[in-house]
């Protein structure tokens, strides 16, 4: 766990840790708190399927992200890409209170036909004490979840959908998560973002810079690297820490450099999820054509899952 202020922040897998998630767990106000508790990993990068140090990483982060659910006073779910829960465990969930991206509308095919696998079908709804979050805000004992409005998971207009952004307050402080916002692009979501400036720690997904140009426009990428400097000059938080989507590129800190230079000018520290938490990079997924010893294929023999998750 990190301190911050009131809040102490564990940051429990992420693609800087070797698989895709950016689950974290929040203890404040007497709460503990569990944000997007799932990882999964690339069915195929450059033609390759995961490496053994993948699978490995896979396994340790979801028994992690399993303890946390169990021991977690509430949970957050800010959308339904698998990443980002436990859906092959939806028991897990019995007796637990959940705040999820609402099911029904502003919700693309796709994440509403997962969301009625793990609701319904899992028996989540049932089981357990779920509250659509959109736009809402609700108290656990004495910690304030605050909740966006969908924002796109991206650029506007983009087939992967809608995501949640949350915000958690105790004793007059904050932090911020806003996972797959992807810089952000969405001027939405960094209108929102900007609303709640000065938080203790902002968690987001940076732009996915390794499908430039062939799943996702430049422009898209552009907008989200512009959007996250925005956040940087307006000092969202104090920390802002991005990963996920970025970190699957070799050269993130290349892309990031103007970033990096404009939160040491602003006194902001910007860091990976695996930097925040004291560890090494560890770019597994980025790595895969080392890993396997050998050339792969171009980026363009990639399933489509790879993004969509």
């Amino acid at each position: 766990m990190v301190r911050l202020g009131p809040f102490d922040v564990s940051i429990l897998a992420a693609d800087s840790m070797g698989v895709r998630s950016l689950a974290t767990v929040v203890n404040a106000c007497g709460v503990r708190l569990g944000i997007d508790l799932g990882a999964s990993l690339a069915p195929r990068r450059y033609g390759l399927p995961p490496h053994e140090l993948e699978l490995k990483a896979l396994e340790r982060a979801l028994e992690k992200a399993a303890e946390e659910v169990q021991a977690s006073d509430a949970i957050v779910i800010t959308h339904y890409h698998y990443d980002h829960y436990m859906r092959d465990r939806p028991e897990l969930y019995s007796g637990k209170r959940l705040f999820v991206k609402d099911p029904e509308h502003n919700i693309n095919w796709s994440q509403r036909g997962r969301a009625r696998r793990f609701l319904v079908e899992g028996g989540v709804a049932r089981s357990a004490s779920v509250s659509y979050a959109d736009g809402q805000s609700f108290r656990v004992g004495d910690l304030t979840l605050d909740f966006s409005q969908a924002v796109w998971h991206g650029e506007p207009g983009t087939k992967v959908g809608r995501v949640l952004m949350v915000r958690a307050r105790c004793n007059d402080e904050s932090i911020v998560f806003a996972s797959d916002v992807q810089g952000p692009a969405d001027p939405q979501a960094v209108e929102q973002l900007r609303a709640w400036a000065g938080a203790r720690l902002l968690v987001l997904s940076g732009p996915p810079t390794y499908f430039a140009g062939f799943k996702v426009p430049e422009e898209a990428v552009q907008r989200g690297l512009e959007g996250l400097m925005e956040l940087i000059r307006a000092r969202a938080a104090e920390t802002i820490v991005v990963d996920h989507h970025l970190l699957r590129d070799l050269a993130y800190r290349e892309r990031l450099a103007p970033h990096l230079q404009a939160a040491e000018e602003e006194g902001v520290r910007l860091l990976t999820a695996a930097e925040f938490m004291g560890v090494e990079v560890n770019q597994l997924e980025a790595r895969r054509k080392e890993l396997w010893g050998r050339e792969g294929k171009a980026e363009g023999g990639e399933a489509e899952e790879d993004y969509g998750e």
